[in-house]
C-alpha cells in the first residue's frame, strides 16, 4: 500500500507523480511506449533489470528508464522512500514535438544500442527542477496544459545537458522510432569505438557476466581478445591502403594509446606498424 500519492495528468494520461513508498515495496514495469524519469527525494531505490543486474539509486539521484522492455522492476530498501516520477509517453511527446525528433535528442554519432536505462548523478539543476514539480503537485489549481508541456520539455533539455547526454539521447529517441538491434549488430557497430567491455555490455542491456557468456557463445572467443584482433586487422589493412599517420590509424581503430597499439601490433605481426607498412609496400 502506498503511503502518500499525488498525480497530475496531461491529455488524460498521468505525467507527474509524487509517491511515498512503504517497506517493502515492489513494482514490475509493464511493456509500454513510454519512458520514466524517477527522482529519489528520500531513501534508497533499487532497479532490477531482467533478474540480471541491479542499480542502487540513493537520495538526490535519479533513473531514466525506457519501458519498452518487460521484466524490469523497482523496489525500495528504506522506510518511506519518496520518489518523483515524470512519465514521458511516446504519443504525448510526438504530439508536443509535432511528430519530429527534438533537436536536443539528435545525435550525429548515431550509436547502435539497445540501452534502456541510465542512472543520473546528483545534479543541482535537476534538483531545482524537482522542487518546481513539487510546487505544482502540491498546488494543482495553478497547473494547466501549457505548464505541463513546458515541464516535460524542460526535463528532456536538462537531461541532455548532463554528462549522461549520450545515453539520454539513445533512450529517449527510441520513443520516436523504436528500434531493437541484435546482439551481433551492436557488437559489429561498436567494434572500433573507444568503448570498454563494460560500456559495450551496457549497450546490450546485459550484465558483464551475461554479456561475456553471450559473446563467447556467438564468437567463440573472449570479448577483449576478439575485439583487439579485429582492431589490429583493420589497422594492418589501413597501413597498406592509406597514407594516414600511424597515430591516426591507431585512434580510428579504437586504440587511445599509441604505445599500447604498437605493442599489441608487434605481438600479432612480429613487427612494428612502421616496418609492416614498409615491408608490405616494397613487395
Amino acid at each position: 500500500m502506498i503511503n502518500d500519492y499525488i498525480k497530475l495528468d496531461l491529455f488524460e494520461k498521468t505525467v507527474l507523480q509524487k509517491i511515498v513508498l512503504p517497506l517493502p515495496f515492489q513494482h514490475d514495469f509493464p511493456v509500454n511506449e513510454q519512458a520514466c524519469f524517477l527522482f529519489v527525494r528520500k531513501g534508497m531505490l533499487q532497479y532490477q533489470l531482467n533478474n540480471d543486474y541491479q542499480i542502487d539509486i540513493p537520495s538526490n539521484y535519479s533513473l531514466l528508464l525506457n519501458c519498452l522492455e518487460s521484466g524490469n522492476q523497482i523496489h525500495n530498501t528504506d522506510k518511506d522512500c519518496e520518489i518523483i516520477i515524470v512519465t514521458l509517453h511516446a504519443d504525448i511527446l510526438k504530439k508536443i514535438y509535432n511528430n519530429e525528433l527534438p533537436s536536443v535528442l539528435r545525435d550525429p554519432q548515431s550509436i547502435i544500442s539497445n540501452k534502456s536505462n541510465e542512472k543520473i548523478d546528483n545534479d543541482f539543476l535537476i534538483q531545482k527542477y524537482v522542487e518546481s514539480l513539487l510546487f505544482y503537485l502540491e498546488n494543482p489549481s495553478l497547473v494547466n496544459e501549457d505548464i505541463l508541456i513546458l515541464k516535460l520539455k524542460e526535463i528532456i533539455l536538462l537531461l541532455t545537458q548532463t554528462k549522461h547526454a549520450q545515453s539520454v539521447k539513445i533512450i529517449l529517441s527510441q520513443l520516436f522510432s523504436p528500434t531493437t538491434y541484435t546482439f551481433k549488430q551492436i557488437i559489429e557497430a561498436n567494434l572500433f569505438s573507444q568503448m570498454k567491455v563494460e560500456e559495450l555490455s551496457q549497450q546490450t542491456n546485459l550484465s558483464i557476466s551475461s554479456f561475456k557468456r553471450e559473446f563467447v557463445k556467438l564468437y567463440n572467443d573472449t570479448p577483449a581478445n576478439y575485439i583487439k584482433i579485429r582492431k589490429l586487422e583493420k589497422a594492418a589493412e589501413l597501413l597498406l591502403i592509406s597514407d594516414e599517420r600511424i597515430s591516426d590509424i591507431a585512434f580510428s581503430c579504437g586504440f587511445n594509446d599509441l604505445s599500447n597499439f604498437t605493442k599489441s601490433f608487434h605481438e600479432k605481426y612480429q613487427t612494428t606498424p612502421t616496418n609492416y607498412r614498409l615491408n608490405q609496400n616494397s613487395k
